[in-house]
């Protein structure tokens, strides 16, 4: 029953994304500069929460535009009801809906459904992870040198020792590909499916991670904070790798050479 509830959300707020993608809708900003809001988020998350409170309106809630909404449960939802909004405002289909469920502090079910690529990512603690129901893996790249990576830059710039651009200009230096979507869910599922070897991110909400790296274990990768410790989606950094690459990405993070 969760599952299909979760999935029934997803596809509720997808719907939305559809129906507004290139269309005329209202655009507000956020604290910091290009840190957007549309109509399109309010009713991909409106349409979200319906669902969710038809099944089951005792869970607690945590969204990205509204906020927390306090329960007492065990089961929390963390919801972005468009990850990737400065794509989707500009008409880039680049974008999706994600959401993850916590049961008593733990992740157990993930979906990322990006409605433009039809590609719906889904993950059960302990059951392997899908893309459009087909289990999906996490690539074999053993060596960071060869590995193709993604990363996402904050919209307030950082002035930190090893900041995002500091780690960006060491890797691309030696001559590897590291791409930004501007969508770290998107980003994470692409670890999952094999199609990058590594991500890392300097700053993150909850929203942006809590699914996607469900998705990356379930497919065989890892997933920790910048100290190495197993990852928290309520702290800001994160490095996903299929693995292999990992303990070569988290040494030029915090500040060594590739």
């Amino acid at each position: 029953m969760l599952k299909q509830t979760l999935l029934k959300a997803t596809e509720a707020g997808a719907r939305q994304l559809l129906h507004f993608f290139n269309g005329q809708f209202e655009i507000s900003n956020k604290e910091g500069i290009n840190n957007l809001v549309t109509e399109a988020d309010h009713a991909a998350e409106k349409a979200i929460f319906e669902v969710i409170r038809e099944d089951y309106p005792e869970h607690f809630i945590l969204s990205e535009e509204t906020g927390e909404i306090i329960q007492d449960s065990s089961y929390k939802w963390i919801i972005d009801p468009i990850d990737g909004t400065v794509n989707f405002a500009n008409g880039i289909p680049i974008c999706c809906v994600s959401i993850g469920i916590e049961q008593d502090g733990h992740m157990i079910l993930g979906a990322v459904y990006n409605p433009f690529m039809n590609e719906l990512f889904f993950a059960q603690r302990g059951f392997g992870a899908t893309l459009n129901d087909k289990r999906i893996h996490v690539s074999k790249k053993s060596s960071l040198i060869k590995s193709c990576l993604v990363t996402g830059f904050p919209y307030t710039y950082l002035d930190m020792e090893n900041g995002p651009l500091q780690v960006f200009e060491k890797l691309i230096r030696k001559g590897i590909p590291v791409r930004r979507l501007g969508s770290a869910a998107i980003d994470l599922c692409w670890v999952a499916a094999g199609r990058f070897d590594g991500f890392y991110e300097h700053k993150l909400q909850a929203w942006d991670s809590a699914a996607g790296f469900l998705i990356v274990e379930e497919a065989g990768g890892k997933v920790t904070d910048f100290a190495g410790n197993p990852y928290s989606p309520y702290q800001p950094h994160i490095i996903a790798t299929n693995g292999q690459i990992h303990d070569e990405l988290l040494k030029v993070v915090n500040g060594g050479n590739v």
